[in-house]
C-alpha cells in the first residue's frame, strides 16, 4: 500500500506521521510532503520518502501522487487561497488515479456557519464530484487553541475570549491524528467522520481548570465578538484572521463546536485525552 500524507510538515502533519507508523505501514510505502521538509528529516532516517507538496504548485502534487493508493489531504492554511489551491490537490489525486482520499474538514461543515469553514464546504463538494471515493474527517477545535493561551493566562490572570457559555468539543492534535490515520487505512470511502473529544467544556470550566492545577486564580473575561476582534488585532493578529478567530468563538458561543457522534473516541478505541490531562501537560 502507497500512502501520500499531504501538509506533513505541519503540526497536525508531524503526529499522522508516526501514527502511521505505529499501524505497521513499511517507511518505503509512506510518501510525506509539505514545503518545508527539512521539519521531516527524521522521517527520511526512518526510511519515509519525502517529497516537496506545495499546493499552489500542481507539478509537485503530480509527482507526490505518482503510484499513490490513498492520500490523507491536510488542509492548507492560506486563508482566501485555499479553494484554488484544494482543487489542484483533488485534479492531481484523479489524474494520478488515486484510490482514495481523506480530507482534514471542520465539525458539522455542511451545517456550521463559522466562516473557517467557507473554504472548506466547497472542497467537500469538489470531493464529492471528483469521483474519488473519499472520507470526510470533521474536526472540532484543537485543545491547543486554548492550552497554548495558559502561559499568558498564568501572567495576566485571565483567560479572554467571545465564547460565552458555549461548550466545545476540543480534542489534541495527536488524537486526531491517530483517528485521521486510522480513519484513512480503514475507511472504503463514503464516510463522514465528526471528530470531537468526549468531554466538551466552556471557557469558564477551562479558567477553573487551569486555576486548580496551577493554584493560580485565574478567570475567564468574556467579551463581545467585536472587541475580541480588536484585542487579538492588538497582538498582533493580521485581518482576516483576527475576524475569523474572533467568528469561531462566537460558533462556539452558538454550540457550533459542540460534537456529541463519539466519532474520535470509536476511531482511537479508547476515551480521548481529557481537559484536565491537556492541562496537566500544558503546565509540565
Amino acid at each position: 500500500m502507497s500512502i501520500v500524507i499531504t501538509g506533513a510538515t505541519g503540526k497536525l502533519g508531524r503526529l499522522a506521521l508516526p501514527a502511521l507508523l505505529k499501524k505497521g505501514i513499511p517507511a518505503h510505502e509512506i510518501v510525506a510532503g509539505g514545503r518545508n521538509l527539512e521539519l521531516l528529516r527524521q522521517f527520511a532516517e526512518q526510511g519515509v520518502h519525502l517529497k516537496v507538496i506545495d499546493y499552489d504548485r500542481p507539478e509537485t502534487l503530480t509527482a507526490a501522487f505518482t503510484g499513490a493508493e490513498r492520500v490523507l489531504f491536510i488542509s492548507g492554511t492560506d486563508i482566501g487561497q485555499r479553494v484554488r489551491q484544494h482543487q489542484n490537490v483533488i485534479d492531481a489525486a484523479r489524474a494520478a488515479g488515486v484510490e482514495l482520499i481523506a480530507y482534514t474538514s471542520v465539525a458539522h461543515c455542511d451545517r456550521t456557519t463559522v466562516r473557517l469553514a467557507d473554504e472548506d464546504k466547497p472542497t467537500e463538494l469538489a470531493l464529492k464530484t471528483s469521483g474519488i471515493p473519499s472520507v470526510l474527517l470533521r474536526h472540532a477545535w484543537y485543545t491547543e487553541n486554548y492550552t497554548d493561551q495558559i502561559p499568558t493566562a498564568l501572567e495576566q490572570g485571565t483567560i479572554v475570549g467571545s465564547a460565552g457559555a458555549g461548550r466545545v468539543s476540543a480534542a489534541t492534535r495527536a488524537d486526531l491524528a491517530e483517528a485521521d490515520i486510522a480513519a484513512l487505512l480503514g475507511a472504503q470511502g463514503g464516510e463522514i467522520y465528526e471528530m470531537g473529544g468526549d468531554e466538551a467544556f466552556t471557557l469558564t470550566e477551562l479558567a477553573a481548570e487551569v486555576s486548580r492545577q496551577s493554584g493560580k486564580d485565574i478567570a475567564y473575561a468574556d467579551l463581545p465578538t467585536g472587541e475580541y476582534r480588536e484585542l487579538l488585532n492588538s497582538f498582533g493578529i493580521p485581518a482576516p484572521m483576527d475576524g475569523l478567530l474572533a467568528d469561531a468563538d462566537r460558533g462556539v458561543r452558538d454550540g457550533e463546536m459542540l460534537v456529541e457522534a463519539g466519532d474520535l473516541s470509536r476511531l482511537l478505541g479508547r476515551p480521548t485525552t481529557s481537559l484536565a490531562e491537556a492541562v496537566r501537560t500544558a503546565l509540565s
